[in-house]
């Protein structure tokens, strides 16, 4: 069975879209069983979602994961949009909605979270206050920003070398989800478990999970600023939780839009790799 499997298509982005529109027209064109993407699709409040998934004319089954972009909303409640808005439209597009929903194609099965993030992937040098990534700004942003001044005034535990750090995370202006972002991930990670438990007679069971699972597919670091984004990429929760099932075989994932490939007691672990300026896709032999 070969099961094609892509992510961060970022359909509605203007310096995305054209590589995109290229992109589906190669996947139409190839052959394949089972399609699988990975999440970052399309931010859902417009109708470019419905559009991407509705280009793809692959017959088989299509299999989709939610990202971060898909819960960006001008509305208020991110949530919502996840929980009962997105499914409803994905259904409708013709594809398989994988979170909480595993799908089987013959001894092989599929199961499907979009992560997210508990800040663990912080880089520690930084030494960063907590704060401040509960806020999804820098210090250095914080201090140019009169909304996030408070995170920074009258303050012993920032440093000059801190303010020189200036980077805001955007779902910190576009996600609203109504709780924690630990609360939401360990709210992901119980819904996982049912979604295991349910496959665990399955011969092989592929993963997808839109954010990092692992810290050893995460980029290399680069910097301040772009270090400072690492809280954002994902949690080891995640890959804790999948490698205690043994009938996983593959976990896939996208979010960081880099490529990475790693092993680890046998199961393979896939960062996609998709960004805005470049689309991957990989192609995953499953017997």
């Amino acid at each position: 069975m070969k099961v094609l499997v892509t992510a961060d298509i970022h359909f509605n982005h203007p310096r995305s879209r054209p590589l995109a529109v290229e992109q589906i027209a190669q996947i139409n064109a190839m052959q394949f069983d089972v399609l699988l993407v990975v999440g970052d699709v399309a931010a859902a409040d417009d109708g470019t979602l419905d559009e991407c998934l509705g280009s793809f004319t692959f017959a088989g089954p299509k299999l989709f994961v939610a990202g971060n972009h898909e819960l960006w909303t001008r509305g208020n409640d991110s949530h919502d949009l996840f929980a009962r808005v997105l499914p409803q439209r994905v259904a409708a597009a013709g594809w398989h909605w994988l979170e909480g929903h595993p799908f089987r194609h013959g001894s092989v099965a599929f199961v499907g979270s979009i992560g997210w993030y508990d800040y663990s992937f912080a880089t520690d040098q930084l030494e960063i206050p907590r704060r401040f990534y509960e806020a999804k700004v820098s210090p250095g942003a914080a201090a140019r920003l009169e909304e996030y001044a408070h995170l920074v005034t009258g303050v012993t535990d920032v440093q000059p070398r801190h303010l020189e750090i200036v980077a805001r995370w955007n779902d910190g202006r576009h996600v609203k989800l109504h709780r924690s972002d630990e609360l939401f991930l360990q709210q992901r990670l119980d819904e996982l478990a049912q979604s295991l438990d349910q496959v665990r007679d399955a011969a092989q069971v592929i993963a997808a999970v839109h954010h990092v699972p692992h810290r050893e597919l995460l980029p290399p670091r680069r910097g301040g600023s772009w270090d400072f984004a690492w809280a954002y990429l994902g949690s080891d929760r995640i890959g804790e939780a999948l490698l205690k099932h043994r009938n996983v075989s593959h976990i896939v994932c996208g979010h960081s839009h880099f490529g990475h490939q790693h092993r680890i007691n046998g199961v393979q672990l896939i960062n996609i790799g998709s960004g805005y300026r470049q689309k991957q896709v990989v192609m995953l032999e499953v017997a």
